[in-house]
């Protein structure tokens, strides 16, 4: 069984940072790509980020791109979100997800996926 535990959401104004975590556990965990998915009230969940596990390589939605920066820790079965300069329509849940195979940015191919933090960006 593998759990994925995202934190570091919070409140946040305009224009400022917050920093997302997500730690796997549990059985051996190796994904493909690891990634971050958001819902806002009433809307449908999108795709944000994600990142592939060996090579490193990035997709990021194109309403977050040159403002959220995604990595990943291998070693410490760990990936982060750092989301800056947020504007109110990044409100959401935000969700950690896994998935062993691609393409990165189809929520379809992840079938690993955390219970969700909240980001509230005031205006």
């Amino acid at each position: 069984q593998v759990q994925l535990a995202e934190s570091g959401g919070g409140l946040v104004q305009a224009g400022g940072s917050l920093r997302l975590s997500c730690a796997a556990s549990g059985r051996t965990f190796s994904p493909y790509v690891m990634g971050w998915f958001r819902q806002a009230p009433g809307k449908e969940r999108e795709f944000v980020a994600a990142i592939t596990s060996r090579d490193g390589l990035t997709s990021y939605a194109g309403s977050v791109k040159g403002r959220f920066t995604i990595s990943r820790d291998n070693a410490k079965n760990t990936v982060t979100l750092q989301m800056n300069s947020l504007k109110p329509e990044d409100t959401a849940v935000y969700y950690c997800a896994g998935a062993e195979n691609g393409p990165m940015s189809w929520m379809s191919k992840y079938n690993y996926w955390g219970q969700g933090t909240q980001v509230t960006v005031s205006s």
